[in-house]
């Protein structure tokens, strides 16, 4: 039984490394981030390494906050395709709920949201999540809520749209396709 057991443990030292050099820095930097109303974390490298994602600042009481709705149809429409969105709410521009559980609410029950959502965190400035400062190194930092970054599957940010542009945007589901079908 030993032997099986160094093996195992073996085969687990050898392929951490690979793992890690598979995972982008752009979700490395991170780690993990709490889930929104869970006990659960999301591992961001386990997750969403080499798949297409849709990363999106959040807010609850915002009049963006209705793409909930068109960014539930897209994480729909193309999640059998290996697209994975996530959702980071954020009170950065002073509009999101002041606790987790009215969060919530309003991602699961008012709009139907299935996609990763994160607890709230700081997106911009100084004190901004490893996330997304990388995103904002590789294109721009979020002006304002429902900004929403395109990254590929190699980690990179393909493209990036202001909280103008809608989840049915020809220009954001042109770059959401271009993202799936990177290899």
């Amino acid at each position: 039984m030993f032997p099986r057991i160094a093996s195992l443990t073996l085969l687990a030292l050898l392929s951490a490394p690979l793992w890690a050099a598979d995972c982008p820095p752009l979700l490395q930097g991170q780690g993990e981030l709490q889930q929104l109303r869970s006990k659960e974390r999301i591992d961001l490298c386990q997750r969403f390494a080499g798949k297409p994602l849709l990363v999106v600042n959040t807010a609850s009481h915002c009049g963006f906050t209705p793409q909930f709705k068109g960014l539930e149809a897209l994480y729909q429409r193309y999640k059998g395709q290996g697209l994975e969105v996530l959702g980071v709410p954020s009170d950065d521009f002073r509009q999101e709920a002041d606790n987790s559980e009215e969060t919530a609410k309003v991602c699961f029950i008012d709009y139907g949201v299935t996609f990763a959502m994160s607890e709230p965190q700081k997106v911009s400035g100084d004190d901004a999540v490893p996330l997304f400062r990388e995103l904002a190194a590789q294109s721009s930092k979020p002006r304002w809520n429902f900004y929403k970054y395109v990254v590929g599957r190699d980690g990179k940010v393909i493209a990036s749209f202001s909280s103008l542009t809608k989840p049915d945007d020809e220009d954001l589901i042109e770059a959401l396709e271009k993202a799936i079908a990177q290899e």
